[in-house]
């Protein structure tokens, strides 16, 4: 009941508290009208304080229609009744005379006469009230750059003038510094503008995110797209869904239809499918128009005007109608701002705008997952991240033929691609067999060949089998039986397995081996000795030199320009590959143990192709069965025979002239140097891995996985960027190849790295996309709950207190079945109540802290439980002042008590929890003044901690600084706290602890100076 002026009042701090939104403006609403009823006759107090709720509630939603409104009749009670008003509300009365200019300029109704006459009736009430000028000169400065006139005059008497305590927060005008610096085409002067803003020395209410949101041109212009990709990630969660951003959310969209996120921003769209009808702010209404235009216009050219994308309510859009729709609105708006300024400058701005072209010739990766999947059925799939492209396959088609069989010959990756356009041209009907090409059959061999290493690529198995039977079938009819048997040869080896891990399908084709490790699939055993039986059989028949070849196999590679004796060597090397990779499958389906006569056999048949590859000139097969023998020996954990294989076999690629080969085993020895901590020559090697497969145009290298291999080692070399880069590049492939578990799991180190490096709000950011609606479905049970855990976490560093508490009741909720794992449930639990206490719901989190003590009787977690209890007695103190003194020694006392029933419990700290109930004791009597035994217990904290050891030694620290404090302050006994203080920072010099000293030192400098 609002019948009171403290039931009012009370009303309107309760609202003060809310989030800026429809709920608030509409209780702020209704609030006036109950001030207006319950104030005194001649003392308006409450009502002045209501208008000035409702004029902050419409500032902050974009209704600026609205607020010069409130403004007014607030303004006429300062005329009248100036002793309503309290000293800050005095204040803001003259400070609000700029909001009601910037809202009148919002308005393309209101002339601009209207305007510049209420700039003249600020200025002069600032004249009379002897407040300085800087202020009005940046509303005028304001109008200027809208309107396109008298800008550098209006600049130059702005930044001129003084500053005043009316004067807009520096945050913002180093926003509209930089604004200017950018609009006026220097990028660079703008960042640097920029940056107290972007690196957190400024801020306010609406900063960073007004900047974050406008640097994010410049910063792709400028190349700087790490930085771009930060200030994406959590600018957009401070204005998503915000009425009172609508520009900021229009910068965002626009950005990702210049970094070819578009994906993207169709999420962002359909996040923000209120703002369409958010019309109270026209000019920031026709910003954020113009950024959804720039995007569907990007959807639209690239020929996805067909999908389905997020518009204004009551009725299905496509990218193309509702490009008509928002392009048609905007113009309009666009029309009546010129039309009311008197210049073109609002159009010619849209239009600029408008024709900007993607900064990037790839998408930048952000390390999101896009929940929106643009491209509905019937429509194409939007571009996504690929290796650099090749170039130009000859259009002759018997120059595109003999092109590929030389790639292949070579064993060059970028054969690939010329196969595949072959195979196109000849099914579209643009090509026909050239008899000049040898045999058609030969041709249709060598396609059914590339076809099933494609298929191996997709671990297609069955497919791949029945295009190599084909390939079997044609090379036996020409009479080529090394090239029949060679293909019979890896349906055996690679036809009846899974992928290996971070095998890619290269190891399927004739030229070599991926670098990974076998699974557990059973290696074929059956026709193993049946095929080493056929190869002595035509080593007979069909010797691999000679002078008298097979007929067919003559013609064949006449016609296809190869060296006949070259040819059956390379094809007789593939069956010993094969007949190697069986062998090393066996061997590594027993890991770090392989049997005896497993090992001997693997050893055995990569002995034999090693020899013969020497003995015939192919080093780069001797290098393949090195990758074997370094794979096996590094699951036996033998890593220098394994390193050792690897740089050999490294020489061995180099002397084979194929550098293309050489991607794989270094990224297999990276991932050996990384195990025994050397991330430096690890991240040299995946770097030239990466590089070399992209000059080859290798699209069958395991791109997504060396990414992640190269993020760990940058983020292991304290390269933070980088490795947010790289695992960003990785998280963006795994999507592309449709494998969303490694994805999720990719996305989850890299919110890891952004949190270990103080990038709370990036890691956030990735961890809701995550964990979104859609994608939750699909994930791991105990992967999700993790993910949900760091994301709570994450969002109470960020003092997001009610979102936190929000996932952690979700998290209880995904836990509650788990029988195997209770203790969880008490982590939860008490983790939950923390939060819930942080975001001062007191009930909540009293219940809650019940459950977790509950939970922890059936399922003990005293580190979790004792942190809990000992944070509700700070919070005692924070939310209830001396009235919570009582409060938190009771919630000491029982973290006593906890203590003590957990000095059974093996690997537990106990030192370090009792330190932090002696610490938390003595700030508590600190508090009540009661200083004698808040020393004692601070001395008690630090006599816990040196039972510590080495570890001990910086909580130590901190409990000698309280003790001194206490003595200090508290006893005034400064000088018995220096003697405690100086011995304390030679401890922590010794120890190493360079803050601590410096922190000690100057407490000890201050009261040697007493």
């Amino acid at each position: 009941m609002l019948d009171t002026p403290q039931a009012v009042l009370e009303a309107l701090r309760e609202n003060h508290d809310r989030t800026h939104g429809l709920h608030r403006t509409v209780t702020a609403e209704e609030l006036v009208e109950a001030a207006e009823q319950v104030d005194e006759p001649g003392k308006p107090e409450l009502l002045v304080t209501a208008l000035l709720e409702l004029m902050t509630a419409y500032e902050f939603t974009g209704e600026h229609r609205k607020s010069p409104v409130v403004f007014a009749r607030l303004l006429k009670l300062w005329d009248t009744v100036p002793d309503s008003f309290s000293p800050y509300e005095a204040h803001q009365v003259f400070w609000r005379f700029k909001w009601v200019a910037t809202s009148l300029l919002q308005v393309p109704e209101v002339p601009l006469a209207t305007l510049d006459g209420w700039i003249d009736r600020m200025r002069e009430r600032y004249e009379a009230a002897g407040h300085g000028m800087q202020p009005v000169a940046s509303m005028r400065f304001h109008v200027a750059a809208h309107t396109g006139t008298g800008v550098a005059d209006a600049h130059d008497l702005w930044v001129t003038r003084p500053r005043t305590e009316l004067s807009d927060c520096e945050a913002c005008e180093t926003r509209h510094l930089a604004w200017h610096r950018m609009s006026s085409g220097d990028d660079e002067a703008a960042l640097d503008s920029w940056r107290p803003v972007l690196e957190g020395a400024q801020s306010c209410s609406e900063e960073p995110q007004m900047s974050q949101a406008r640097a994010l041109l410049p910063l792709l212009r400028t190349g700087r797209t790490d930085e771009a990709r930060s200030h994406h990630l959590t600018g957009y969660r401070r204005v998503r869904g915000n009425t009172g951003m609508q520009e900021e959310v229009g910068l965002h969209l626009e950005f990702c239809a210049l970094s070819r996120n578009e994906g993207r921003g169709l999420e962002i769209l359909a996040e923000n499918r209120a703002l369409f009808e958010t019309t109270g702010a026209p000019l920031n209404h026709l910003e954020f128009l113009t950024g959804v235009e720039a995007l569907l216009a990007r959807l639209a050219e690239d020929g996805h005007a067909d999908t389905v994308v997020a518009g204004p309510p009551g009725r299905t859009w496509t990218a193309g109608t509702l490009l008509a729709h928002v392009r048609a609105e905007a113009d309009g708006l666009a029309t009546a701002f010129d039309a009311r300024n008197g210049t073109t400058a609002v159009g010619e701005r849209r239009r600029a705008r408008l024709a900007r072209r993607p900064v990037l010739d790839e998408p930048l990766p952000l390390g999101l997952r896009t929940s929106v999947t643009p491209g509905t059925p019937g429509t194409a799939p939007l571009p996504v991240p690929a290796p650099a492209a090749a170039t130009q396959p000859p259009a002759d088609f018997a120059e595109l033929v003999r092109e590929a069989r030389r790639l292949a010959a070579e064993g060059h990756p970028s054969d690939e691609r010329l196969w595949t356009r072959i195979d196109e041209r000849l099914a579209d009907g643009s090509a026909t067999h050239d008899d000049r090409l040898g045999p058609e059959e030969l041709l249709l061999a060598e396609l059914a060949e590339q076809r099933a290493t494609l298929h191996r690529t997709a671990d297609d198995g069955d497919r791949f089998v029945a295009e190599l039977e084909r390939a079997d079938e044609l090379f036996s009819g020409l009479g080529m039986p090394w090239h029949a048997l060679s293909v019979r040869a890896r349906a055996l080896a690679w036809g009846t397995e899974e992928h290996p891990d971070g095998q890619d399908g290269r190891a399927g084709r004739p030229d070599g081996a991926g670098a990974g490790a076998a699974d557990d699939a059973a290696a074929p055993s059956a026709g193993v000795a049946a095929l080493r039986e056929e190869t002595e059989r035509l080593k007979a028949e069909v010797p691999l030199t000679g002078e008298d070849p097979a007929a067919g196999e003559t013609a064949a590679a006449t016609a296809a320009g190869h060296d006949v004796g070259r040819e059956r060597a390379l094809r007789y090397l593939i069956v010993l590959n094969s007949l190697a990779y069986i062998a090393f499958q066996e061997a590594a389906r027993h890991g770090r143990e392989p049997e005896a006569a497993a090992q001997a056999r693997f050893e055995e048949s990569a002995g034999l192709l090693r020899a013969e590859a020497g003995r015939l000139a192919a080093p780069h097969q001797v290098a393949i069965a090195r990758q074997y023998a370094a794979d096996l020996a590094g699951r036996r954990g033998d890593f220098a025979l394994a390193e050792s294989e690897l740089r050999a076999a490294l020489r061995d690629i180099d002397a084979a002239g194929r550098p293309w080969r050489g991607s794989r085993p270094r990224c297999l020895l990276a991932q050996f140097l990384l195990g025994r901590g050397e991330p430096g020559e690890a991240a040299e090697l995946l770097h030239q891995a990466i590089a070399d497969a992209v000059r080859h145009d290798d699209t069958d290298f395991p791109f997504a996985p060396t990414y992640v291999l190269l993020g760990h080692a940058t983020s292991h070399l304290g390269d933070g960027a980088g490795a947010v880069r790289h695992l960003s590049e990785a998280a963006a492939r795994f999507d592309q190849a449709g494998e969303p578990g490694e994805a999720t799991e990719t996305r989850l180190q890299l919110a890891d790295v952004l949190a270990r490096s103080g990038r709370q709000a990036d890691a956030v950011a990735v961890l809701e996309s995550v964990l979104s609606d859609e994608a939750v479905a699909a994930l791991d049970e105990r992967l999700t709950a993790q993910a949900r855990l760091t994301l709570a976490r994450g969002l109470r560093d960020l003092e997001e207190f009610l979102p936190a508490a929000e996932e952690f009741l979700r998290l209880a909720e995904a836990v509650a079945g788990w029988e195997d794992d209770r203790e969880v449930h008490t982590l939860v639990a008490a983790e939950a109540a923390v939060t819930l206490a942080m975001a001062a719901r007191h009930d909540a989190a009293a219940a809650a802290y019940e459950r977790a003590l509950a939970s922890h009787a059936e399922a003990p977690n005293p580190p979790q439980v004792l942190n809990m209890v000992r944070e509700f007695a700070r919070l005692a103190l924070l939310f209830r002042g001396d009235e919570g003194i009582d409060t938190a020694l009771e919630h000491l006392t029982r973290a006593d008590a906890i203590l003590a029933a957990a000095e059974c419990v093996d690997a537990f700290p106990h030192w370090y929890e009792k330190g932090l109930i002696h610490y938390r004791r003595a700030r508590v009597l600190a508090d009540a003044q009661r200083f004698p035994e808040a020393l004692a217990e601070a001395e008690a904290a630090v006599a816990a901690h040196d039972q510590g050891g080495e570890p001990g030694e910086a909580p130590r620290a901190e409990a000698v600084r309280i003790a001194a404090l206490i003595e200090a302050n508290g006893l005034d006994r400064p000088s018995d706290a220096v003697v405690r203080l100086t011995a304390a920072i030679a401890r922590c010099r010794a120890a190493g602890l360079t803050e601590a000293v410096e922190i000690l030192d100057a407490l000890r400098q201050e009261y040697l100076a007493r």
